[in-house]
């Protein structure tokens, strides 16, 4: 079974990439929706904000665990189908969440959410590899996370403000029915795709794709880019409430809107990433974003205002996807017939830098203090981007993943 026809009429591929971002939209809403009200969240259930942030950890864990296998269900099942029943599980943890009682409960959710999670990013990037060639892919996977963007810049504003008048509650519910309205999106959209009949599995074929796909020397370099990018920057954003609490910003929309500068940011790239192709190349841009958004990182570690962090988070999230977006275009096209594989073992290395981040940015705060710890973060981001592009232009001499 295909998941969509390869060489659909122009004006129903557009449609069929507006349904996709439409879904990476209301999936991105979860992501960051609880940074700014962890503080809230702290005080309400009683737990301390290092305890709060786990949240964070336990989303992002399990959105990593699960992508080996949704990488395998995508490709048998079909992706669209796949994207609507992670949009179903995300809409009920988000909602169930909202009337959680006790840390616990909530954490539970946040697991649950995680899993839904997985199943909508990394598979509609796989569905935009199975629908666009190689020239056109970058472009758009730009308008995917243009969708993805728009919901982490919306999920972590809105959250600030709701945060501040009803309450996080106020929040996830909010969350909830705006996912259960964008499964309905692709429920329509790709109904075509929704009854078709699975494929048969061949469990010695699939372990034969992620030997090959692991086996590839430009997928041992991507996946440890985007693991360390997940620790380095998305590590980083559960902290932003407390450091400006620390400054004297207490007001949970003012955070919102700082984490929200970081969606801006992609934003921006989803608009020129086809002129900075034709004028930089993918690889060199690897290197300038590596290098944009350790430089935010180090200057958030100085303490500045509330309105210069904000705009040190939109020049973080550009720099961000100028070397996450050359990750994702190398990734997709190590293994094509696997391609929702390949993409989703991305996905879990980049997941479990976002968990291992939280964890290791509060240790080294607490034992080493803010400053050595941002510093050395942004330090490790800088090396990744110099050393993978380097690494990425060395040929592949018998590259396994061509063969049969």
């Amino acid at each position: 079974m295909k998941d969509a026809p390869r060489t659909p009429p122009p004006g129903q591929l557009n449609y069929l990439l507006s349904i996709i971002a439409t879904s990476t939209f209301a999936g991105s809403l979860s992501a960051r929706a609880m940074d700014p009200v962890l503080p809230q969240v702290s005080a309400d259930l009683l737990v301390t904000i290092q305890t709060a942030a786990t949240l964070a950890s336990a989303f992002a864990f399990t959105f990593a665990m699960v992508q080996p296998a949704l990488g395998i269900i995508g490709d048998i099942f079909g992706k669209p189908r796949l994207i609507f029943v992670c949009l179903i599980l995300l809409a009920g943890a988000n909602i169930v969440g909202a009337f959680s009682t006790s840390f616990e409960v909530l954490l539970i959710t946040r697991v649950l959410a995680g899993v839904g999670g997985g199943g909508i990013f990394p598979i509609t990037l796989g569905l935009v590899g199975d629908l666009f060639p190689l020239r056109e892919r970058q472009v758009a996977m730009g308008r995917v996370l243009a969708g993805a963007m728009t919901g982490n810049l919306l999920g972590a504003s809105f959250a600030g403000i709701v945060g501040d008048y009803v309450g996080w509650r106020g929040v996830l519910s909010s969350i909830g029915g705006v996912v259960l309205l964008a499964s309905l999106a692709v429920a329509w959209g790709f109904r075509s795709q929704m009854g078709s009949s699975g494929k048969r599995v061949d469990a010695r074929a699939i372990a034969r794709n992620y030997r090959r796909i692991l086996a590839h020397p430009h997928a041992r370099i991507s996946y440890l880019g985007v693991f360390v990018e997940g620790i380095c920057i998305m590590g980083l954003f559960p902290f932003i409430a407390a450091f400006l609490q620390e400054l004297g910003e207490p007001r949970l929309s003012i955070a919102g809107l700082v984490i929200g500068g970081f969606a801006i940011g992609g934003l921006l790239y989803a608009a020129s990433i086809a002129r900075l192709l034709g004028l930089i190349g993918m690889l060199p841009l690897m290197t300038v974003g590596a290098t944009l958004a350790a430089a935010q990182i180090v200057f958030i570690a100085l303490g500045p205002s509330w309105p210069w962090q904000f705009a040190s988070c939109m020049l973080m999230g550009l720099g961000f996807f100028l070397i996450h977006g050359s990750f994702q275009v190398v990734t997709s096209e190590i293994l094509p017939e696997a391609r929702a594989g390949a993409v989703s073992l991305q996905a879990f290395c980049f997941f479990c830098g976002q968990f291992t981040g939280p964890l290791l940015y509060g240790f080294g705060v607490l034992h080493a203090g803010k400053i050595p710890t941002l510093f050395a973060a942004a330090a490790l981001l800088l090396v990744i981007g110099v050393a993978c592009p380097l690494l990425l232009r060395q040929p592949v001499e018998n590259d396994s993943a061509s063969k049969t």
